[in-house]
């Protein structure tokens, strides 16, 4: 074989290797490649491989079929005057069947998308004020999908979510908001401690009468015993001295009991000083004392008598 036809060979073979290499293209999953021809959409290729015609077909594009998401941000005013910027989040992806329009219809289509929430926030925001628009965030947000699907569709692109990240009024607005807050917390903090001081001194309250009545129900019933075990002294001096009278019995007894009861009374270590009644009707009055006393306790005793029943 001449030199000739080997380097004939070698040309025609490069070229041939080139041309396969030209007329293959790959597209990656979850993508589309737009193919021109002589400057002329041709077709849309596919993910996978597929082949062009070299040198007459050329990939312009690949076209990124996920799910997107552009953040904006938006200043604006509310109705009651109050400066805000607002962080939306906008998640589109391009549809399958309009490749061809997202492409040749938007050169820039981050910045229309952009344009449109801008159009469609401002719209929505000076119609309510500061409080509002945190509260019905949410109704912005589907304000603005709703617009933005009616909008992008005839460009091939759908939008899937619209949502209100952060909403940031001016610094001065927020300080005041932070002290009405506060203000609001220690009016709830004291009102919860009053509401407790008041609680603790109901059942103080509740808890001091109900020791009261029962120290008065305990008092009633030793004065009750006190009687009868005087009543039953009376009974038993009287058998034993039949002449005597029991105004006598009795007085013989409150004395006894006097002087056991000075006796208790000298025998504490912290008394220094016991003030006795010296009168000559002492007696008679510490007597007509008991017997009072004796009276009263056996009316506190019916009527317990009577609550019990």
């Amino acid at each position: 074989m001449a030199e000739s036809q080997i380097v004939t060979i070698v040309v025609v073979s490069v070229i041939t290797l080139i041309l396969i290499i030209k007329s293959i293209i790959i597209v990656r999953e979850r993508n589309a490649a737009i193919i021109e021809r002589l400057g002329k959409f041709q077709k849309i290729a596919n993910p996978g491989i597929g082949f062009v015609i070299p040198f007459l077909d050329r990939r312009v594009f690949t076209q990124n079929l996920r799910i997107q998401q552009l953040d904006v941000g938006i200043e604006t005013k509310t109705m009651d005057d109050v400066f805000v910027n607002l962080r939306v989040s906008v998640q589109f992806v391009v549809i399958k069947d309009k490749i061809h329009e997202s492409y040749y219809s938007l050169d820039d289509p981050y910045n229309q998308i952009s344009a449109y929430i801008f159009d469609d926030v401002r719209a929505e925001v000076p119609k309510m004020e500061l409080d509002d628009v945190f509260a019905k965030k949410e109704d912005i947000a589907t304000a603005v999908q709703q617009n933005l699907q009616e909008s992008m569709d005839e460009y091939g692109y759908s939008i899937i979510k619209a949502l209100i990240t952060d909403i940031d009024p001016d610094a001065h607005v927020k300080e005041s908001m932070n002290r009405i807050n506060a203000a609001k917390r220690d009016k709830e903090a004291a009102m919860e401690e009053a509401e407790a001081k008041k609680i603790k001194i109901v059942k103080e309250a509740e808890a001091e009468a109900e020791s009261k009545r029962l120290s008065g129900e305990g008092i009633a019933q030793q004065r009750l015993e006190i009687v009868r075990g005087f009543k039953e002294s009376v009974e038993d001096f009287q058998k034993s001295l039949k002449n005597v009278t029991h105004e006598e019995v009795m007085q013989f007894v409150l004395l006894t009991q006097y002087f056991d009861t000075l006796n208790n009374v000298g025998s504490n270590g912290k008394n220094t000083s016991i003030m006795i009644p010296s009168s000559p009707g002492a007696m008679k009055e510490f007597q007509q004392q008991i017997i009072e006393g004796t009276f009263i306790g056996q009316k506190i005793n019916s009527d317990i008598s009577k609550k019990g029943e």
